[in-house]
């Protein structure tokens, strides 16, 4: 946990305590003159840059009441800001705290303002710390602190009056349902050195508290004293319960263990700063400008936070890599070595076998050349299927011949040769010899291109010439949308150039080949 830097400040002096993991170190006193501030520059610069946290205990420190139009966002906000600088002209030390709302009316907001009147006596000391670039985090007031002291007391009267002794004197603090509503400081001791009379100064306070209507007439004060031992063994006779006055006494040690502080303090400033310590709260009062080397601290701090992490992550990213780094070398060196055992085991498994008829590697080049020649040898069920799916859709065309061949990849399929001139390959060489088939012929390395001579008639009507020509170039164009598949008429059912002559008789029946035709089909896989 970071060290901070705790001081609470009087009209006349300053203390500074340090407060590191959870426990606050002796004070140390300095005088509100030019060389008690010279001492504090001193002390504070030996200190290092630590947060500071100012608690402020001063007479001048104004409390004023007020109901305020219920304004919610940004114009309320201004509107709070109007109304503080309205009231607390001559300072720039001002806090606002809403308390609730009215249960009747238009519900205003009940709010609390307050200000010290007397900034010149926090100038010399903000000053200071400016000038030595400390961080100052917050400017806080013992009156404000009250309420979360109440809290930590348990506190549960509905009009409290909590008295504590501090180095500034004797301060009283109103409390009304546990919301601060006023606070006066006094001094502990008279001009002449003796102790100011508490009762006194507690029927002074109900007397402004009954004049301001805090308090109504017949409403119990409970007014609560936080002492040591020895002083409320004198104070108990001096304190008499009255009609509307009711006077409890707490201990100091009691006080100080329900704060959660170890030892046992004499004055109850060590006991507001242990509470100060621990919660940190929003500052009380705005510093403004001065605020800005606590602002720079943080940053820094974070700036320094993200590097370790970064850091942090990083070492973590690179041990992790190591590690799988390392583990995978250990599983390659494994795997190595069961490579190695098995191609071991693989030579004595052959060593131990007669010789074989073929090697290996022929083998498997002939299950691969086998495996190909499934996939990939020409067959004419392929062009059977898209001649049998275009016939499905032309029924008036019926076939008549059909002749396939298979052309080499790299040689130009004859489309209008003769079918009778076809083949699968040429012989050559000397009558007698058989010349090997070409691998391109098996499908290796790839399928190759096929032929398929198809001879057809149109069976139509009599005489209906022009559906003969419709049912041919149904068909036709049924083939040509297939895929890699070329279509040739090589010869139509009848000769229609202009140079042709044409001859018959009306309503003779279609003689011999008028209706046939022949194409020629070349498919590409």
């Amino acid at each position: 946990m970071f060290r901070k830097q705790l001081f609470y400040l009087t009209s006349d002096q300053l203390w500074a305590y340090q407060w590191e993991g959870g426990q606050l170190s002796e004070g140390v006193a300095f005088g509100a003159d030019r060389a008690g501030i010279d001492a504090f520059m001193d002390y504070v610069h030996a200190q290092g840059k630590h947060p500071i946290y100012l608690l402020a205990d001063l007479i001048e420190e104004d409390f004023q009441r007020q109901q305020m139009p219920h304004v919610p966002g940004r114009a309320g906000r201004q509107l709070v800001a109007r109304r503080l600088a309205q009231q607390f002209r001559e300072t720039p030390y001002r806090h606002v705290s809403v308390q609730g709302r009215e249960s009747e009316g238009r519900r205003d907001d009940i709010v609390l303002l307050c200000g010290l009147n007397n900034p010149s006596i926090l100038t010399p000391w903000i000053e200071a710390l400016e000038s030595l670039k400390a961080p100052l985090a917050g400017l806080y007031s013992t009156a404000l602190l009250g309420d979360t002291l109440v809290k930590k007391l348990a506190l549960k009267h509905e009009h409290l009056l909590l008295v504590t002794q501090q180095s500034a004197g004797l301060r009283q603090s109103f409390f009304l349902n546990g919301k601060l509503k006023f606070s006066r400081l006094t001094l502990a001791v008279d001009r002449d050195g003796a102790p100011v009379n508490v009762a006194g100064e507690t029927a002074k306070t109900q007397q402004f508290l009954t004049s301001t209507r805090l308090i109504d007439r017949g409403n119990v004060l409970h007014t609560v004293i936080v002492a040591p031992p020895e002083q409320i063994a004198r104070l108990e006779p001096l304190c008499q319960n009255g009609l509307e006055t009711a006077y409890h006494f707490l201990p100091m040690r009691a006080a100080a263990a329900a704060c959660g502080q170890p030892d046992t303090p004499a004055l109850a400033d060590r006991l507001l700063l242990h509470v100060l310590g621990k919660l940190l709260p929003t500052s009380h009062y705005t510093l403004g400008d001065a605020r800005r080397f606590y602002q720079l601290w943080r940053a820094r701090l974070a700036m320094f936070g993200a590097a370790i992490a970064i850091c942090t992550v990083s070492l973590a990213w690179v041990g992790s890599n190591l590690w799988h780094y390392v583990d995978d070398s250990s599983r390659a060196e494994h795997l190595s070595a069961e490579a190695d055992q098995f191609d071991t085991r693989y030579r004595a498994a052959l060593s131990n076998m007669p010789p074989a008829v073929a090697r290996t590697a022929n083998m498997k080049a002939a299950v691969t050349i086998e495996q190909m020649m499934q996939k990939q040898a020409p067959a004419p069920q392929d062009m059977l299927m898209m001649l049998g799916s275009a016939l499905d859709r032309a029924p008036q065309i019926r076939i008549v011949q059909l002749d396939w061949r298979v052309t080499p990849p790299g040689v130009k399929a004859p489309v209008n040769a003769n079918p009778n001139q076809m083949g699968t390959a040429q012989a050559s060489g000397t009558p007698g010899t058989a010349t090997p088939l070409s691998s391109l012929l098996l499908g290796i390395p790839r399928k190759p291109a096929q032929s398929l001579h198809v001879e057809a008639e149109v069976d139509t009507a009599e005489d209906n010439y022009r559906s003969i020509v419709d049912g041919m170039n149904q068909f036709t164009q049924e083939l040509a949308r297939r895929p890699n598949l070329i279509v040739e008429i090589e010869q139509p059912p009848f000769d229609t150039r202009s140079s042709a002559k044409l001859s018959g008789k009306a309503g003779a029946s279609a003689s011999g080949n008028k209706s046939k035709f022949t194409l020629n089909l070349v498919w590409n896989p």
